[in-house]
């Protein structure tokens, strides 16, 4: 919004041209969302708690899960709400809110924000109640994937080519099965940060590296020179999408200031379902969708861990780990909370810094 309003002002005071550059608004937008978080993150708070939107722990789940978690029953959730907000208010603040980009990834943090929220309220306004259907939550997820996949399959920028990182002018063309390829990357990715939401800050701590990440991988996508450099996809206007990354970063310091351990809110289904999908929509936006498997490892690590419990449980009667999702395995093993949370941290630091190396090893 504001480069509409203030850059056009450059011919007059010199001063506004720097509303053209993606790399002013973007550590704008970093402060901004950050701001945002940490002044609305109180009232939140005190709102969510005083409408008593608290963690429901489920004892028939696990017991030791219960003994380990039980005092977190009185903190707030739905915290996602203040990421959404600053994430979309920052947005629209800094990036042009006309390009195609942006339009399609904040569709998809406001759609995946809604089911979400959905879920979280029938959990609380249903006390025994697990939220949406698994079926729903899927469908909604499947919706929104349809429709990202069929509007960049239709569109005449957009390919239905996937780039193969480490190899250069390299990419498999899927063709029409692209929509459905859109379809899994939204729905795994959503599904898998989900998943990582467990201990405080693990989920939003390891969404800010690979929002990161993403933020540079969406710069050099956007600028001609840069992608022929590295031969990497060059999709005009992407760039843009650097400071919708650069918001989630910021919101997610933001966040992150009262997630932390020990969490004075937690960011429930309405921002772990919401972070997800932007991910992978940015994924698939600047063509680095097979690369989501790097630079989100963490997720990617924490949901085959389910897959293979559920897989071995059934087909051998046997668990690989003491409890899925990996995280809670460590927890059980001995480590703290806080342990668990910083090494995880670190794993998804490395995963980042991975990803960008896979720039320059082609």
């Amino acid at each position: 919004m504001l480069y509409y309003l203030l850059y056009p002002l450059h011919h007059a005071i010199s001063f506004f041209n720097v509303f053209r550059y993606i790399t002013f608004r973007a550590a704008m937008a970093i402060v901004t969302s950050f701001l945002i978080s940490l002044i609305l993150g109180p009232p939140l708070i005190r709102m969510l708690t005083r409408l008593k939107m608290t963690q429901n722990i489920r004892k028939e789940e696990s017991q030791k899960l219960y003994e380990l978690h039980s005092k977190k029953e009185s903190t707030p959730t739905m915290g996602g709400i203040l990421i959404i907000l600053a994430v979309v208010l920052s947005t629209l603040l800094w990036a042009d809110i006309l390009n195609k980009y942006i339009i399609l990834a904040l569709l998809s943090i406001v759609w995946m924000g809604i089911t979400g929220f959905i879920d979280d309220y029938l959990k609380h306004i249903r006390k025994k109640s697990k939220g949406l259907e698994v079926t729903t939550k899927l469908t909604s997820q499947i919706i929104f994937g349809l429709l990202l996949g069929s509007i960049l399959f239709l569109g005449p920028e957009h390919s239905a080519k996937i780039d193969v990182p480490f190899l250069k002018d390299i990419f498999i063309d899927l063709g029409t099965f692209y929509i459905l390829f859109v379809i899994l990357v939204i729905a795994g990715t959503s599904n898998a940060v989900n998943l990582t939401d467990g201990l405080d800050g693990l989920a939003i701590g390891s969404v800010i590296m690979v929002a990161f990440a993403f933020s540079i991988l969406s710069y050099l996508s956007g600028n001609i020179n840069f992608s022929r450099y590295l031969f990497i996809p060059y999709l005009a206007g992407s760039g843009e999408l650097t400071i919708f990354c650069a918001s989630i970063l910021g919101a997610g310091l933001g966040f992150l200031w009262f997630n932390c351990y020990p969490a004075s809110i937690f960011m429930g289904d309405v921002g772990s379902l919401a972070l997800g999908g932007a991910l992978g929509t940015i994924a698939v936006l600047i063509k680095k969708e097979l690369l989501l498997v790097i630079v989100g490892g963490v997720f990617v690590l924490e949901a085959l861990s389910v897959i293979l419990q559920v897989a071995s449980f059934r087909l051998r009667k046997k668990r690989i780990f003491k409890i899925a999702p990996l995280h809670h395995h460590f927890q059980f093993i001995g480590w703290s909370e806080s342990k668990v949370i910083v090494r995880f941290w670190i794993i998804a630091i490395i995963f980042a810094l991975l990803t960008l190396v896979t720039l320059k090893v082609r």
